[in-house]
């Protein structure tokens, strides 16, 4: 089940945050987005709902395996993106904040065309 933006933005703060600590927990995921705790509440119980997270009776969120998969490729995008930014000249910061709007509509093959042109540019 596809994903908008937002609950993208939302799977991939839940993935950088269970690499930095292991537990996480819809406060940290506000903190981590400043963003208020309805809002990540009503995103939490989206991606449940679709089966991309679990919540335990302590509130600790962890990716299913379709999650962390999909998180993994969104994370990836954004890495590799702001990769290619930053070799064109782009201030990091900047890059980052680019690849974050770029990296859910960029197409399947421009995203490959990216990976390639940073290989044969180390």
């Amino acid at each position: 089940m596809p994903l908008n933006e937002s609950g993208e933005m939302y799977l991939e703060s839940i993935y950088v945050l269970c690499q930095k600590s292991g537990a996480v927990r819809s406060i940290d995921v506000a903190e981590f987005m400043n963003f208020s705790k309805p809002s990540v509440s009503r995103a939490v119980g989206l991606l449940k709902e679709k089966g991309y997270i679990t919540v335990d009776k302590d509130g600790t969120i962890s990716l299913t395996a379709e999650g962390s998969t999909l998180a993994k490729n969104i994370f990836e995008r954004h890495t590799i993106i702001t990769k290619v930014l930053t070799a064109m000249g782009v201030e990091e910061t900047i890059a980052a904040d680019d690849a974050c709007r770029i990296e859910h509509v960029i197409s399947p093959e421009s995203f490959e065309a990216m990976k390639v042109f940073l290989e044969k540019n180390k």
